[in-house]
């Protein structure tokens, strides 16, 4: 399998900031890869930073002005799923910022009782997709899972949010990842959950958009303030433009049966 992505964006700025970009493909066998960041034709220097769950975080400093991101990558096979450690299991149980699973507990163990394993998995997958509408710019950036389960509608992130909360309400290990979707429309940076099951991580995508056998991993946290494809600090910085592609030479079959991972 052959796949090819990109990314590019016009970002302003009134005075200096300092650019977190995590664009980066994170796993795969990369056979070419470019990462341009410039300021007036110029370009910029950029600092790689790898976190310890893999995912590339590149860092630069703008000036006041219009800055110019644009990142390629093509990848070809797949790579074992990311192997796991024993901190997994205590790091992705816990509530976090955007995934309130402390607070969802009561209703994930009413609606899940009696289920485990890849059974439990699946019917939470099916149950967020089934009770979620999917409307562009229904939600806010700072809504979590119990803001998107009270509304029952969201986009990719929002689905994934719910899926991680109610499994760790469930104790199941899950966590999000942001990647490039082949196939995915209309086409974006994507989301979806990860879920600990019988020792290896396997993709959660209550949306079914895109074939997960072709999603190629950009960043993995505990929800989307540890995966967000750009942050920033000092000047005020706003996105101009953005534009995502992804492309593979054969697009899967997605059987939303199958239990599949990332590589």
């Amino acid at each position: 399998m052959k796949r090819s992505a990109f990314s590019r964006m016009t970002l302003s700025a009134q005075a200096p900031a300092s650019l977190v970009l995590s664009v980066a493909a994170s796993d795969g066998q990369r056979i070419s890869e470019t990462l341009s960041v410039s300021q007036g034709g110029a370009p910029l220097d950029v600092r790689e930073i790898v976190d310890d769950r893999g995912t590339r975080l590149h860092v630069a400093e703008m000036q006041p002005g219009t800055c110019e991101i644009d990142y390629r990558v093509e990848v070809e096979g797949r790579q074992e799923p990311i192997a796991t450690v024993p901190l997994d299991e205590i790091q992705y149980l816990r509530p976090s910022r955007y995934c309130e699973s402390d607070t969802l507990f009561p209703t994930a163990r009413s609606e899940f009782a009696g289920l485990a394993g890849r059974e439990l998995v699946s019917a939470v997958s099916s149950w967020v997709g089934a009770h979620l509408s999917y409307v562009p710019g229904s939600s806010a950036p700072t809504d979590g899972a119990v803001q998107t389960f009270l509304d029952r509608r969201g986009v990719c992130r929002d689905y994934a949010h719910l899926v991680v909360a109610l499994l760790r309400a469930l104790d199941v290990p899950a966590r999000l990842v942001s990647v490039y979707a082949p196939g995915l429309y209309p086409m974006d940076f994507h989301a979806v959950a990860e879920a600990l099951v019988e020792g290896t991580w396997f993709v959660v995508d209550a949306t079914a958009l895109a074939p997960r056998q072709s999603l190629i991993r950009i960043a993995t946290g505990r929800d989307a303030s540890d995966t967000a494809f750009l942050s920033s600090s000092g000047g005020w910085v706003k996105l101009l433009d953005l534009e995502v592609g992804a492309v593979v030479d054969e697009l899967p079959r997605d059987d939303v049966r199958d239990f599949v991972s990332i590589g």
